[in-house]
């Protein structure tokens, strides 16, 4: 099997968490010295002028990250605009955000149920959402919170603006297991005993 074609791979999926040098021992089961050797030649076939992509050592992981000299281009990208109206799922992700700010993008994943990396991403890059301070969590992941450019967006003046959420539909249910909709009639029991 092609182990670099793997970790070109390893390193496209964890996106912004990065991969660890023992991650990639454990992942490509193999030894530190040539998880080293095949991360060099990796990175040296991404030095190449054709290529728009890197591998960067960045907060104890290594991680893809585009070039900085495209930097002009990719800014380019958010400017046209057909690229300013927002998916489906980057609406999704900014509720969750405004309803729950400051929020870690682990807790938009589990609200959400799937990954929500490339979306706040792109989010941030419009300028729609930004970090707003570490959480205390273990690890300390990046909070996330919505921006001034956000409200401009939506025509709101504050969060607060914001449509009121139904109640928590959930206790609703709940109740509903203990009380039944059909009504005992005590003179049909009595006639029956």
């Amino acid at each position: 099997m092609d182990l670099e074609g793997v970790l070109e791979g390893l390193l496209f999926v964890q996106g912004d968490e990065g991969i660890t040098l023992n991650e990639i021992c454990k992942i490509l089961e193999i030894d530190m010295h040539e998880a080293k050797a095949l991360l060099l030649k990796l990175k040296s076939s991404y030095e190449e002028k054709n290529r728009g992509l890197r591998i960067r050592f960045l907060g104890n992981a290594f991680k893809l990250t585009t070039k900085e000299e495209h930097k002009a281009y990719y800014q380019k990208l958010f400017t046209i605009p057909e690229n300013r109206e927002l998916s489906a799922q980057a609406l999704e992700v900014l509720a969750i955000i405004a309803y729950n700010e400051p929020i870690t993008r682990v807790e938009i994943d589990e609200m959400r149920g799937l990954s929500s990396d490339y979306t706040l991403r792109r989010l941030i890059a419009k300028g729609l959402v930004k970090e707003a301070g570490k959480s205390t969590m273990p690890g300390r992941p990046n909070l996330y919170k919505t921006t001034h450019e956000f409200l401009d967006y939506f025509g709101l003046a504050t969060l607060e603006d914001l449509p009121k959420l139904p109640e928590n539909e959930e206790k609703q249910e709940e109740s509903e297991l203990f009380t039944s909709i059909y009504k005992e009639n005590d003179e049909v029991l009595l006639e029956n005993v």
